[in-house]
């Protein structure tokens, strides 16, 4: 089992940056692979990108790609999401999550932070 506390969120003009980080707690961060995911008000959690262990693969959604980076640094125990170019349809709480195997379903992973909000005004 893993902790996660996600920081960085905040208020950004639509265009502008942000990147989030989220720190884990524990010994065995390596032997995880991470996801960013967000939620909408009334909508469903949806996946945004994942990273794998060593930070060799990534994935991202398509509406992220070309805009959002996720990164990792073992050594600080931290995933970060280096977002660009944000749109307003990027307001949503964001989460970083934990798996023991790699994937962009959320149902994979089984732990989760507690979420940080990112409002982009257009």
């Amino acid at each position: 089992q893993v902790q996660l506390v996600e920081s960085g969120g905040g208020l950004k003009q639509a265009g502008g940056s942000l990147r989030l980080s989220c720190a884990a707690s524990g010994r065995t961060f390596s032997r995880y692979a991470m996801g960013w995911f967000r939620q909408a008000p009334g909508q469903e959690r949806e996946f945004v990108a994942a990273i794998g262990r060593s930070g060799g693969i990534t994935t991202y959604a398509d509406s992220v790609k070309g805009r959002f980076a996720i990164s990792r640094d073992n050594a600080k125990n931290t995933v970060y999401l280096q977002m660009n170019s944000l749109k307003a349809e990027d307001t949503a709480v964001f989460y970083c999550a934990a798996s023991g195997a790699y994937s962009t379903d959320p149902r994979e992973y089984s732990d989760w932070g507690q979420g940080t909000q990112v409002t982009v005004s257009s």
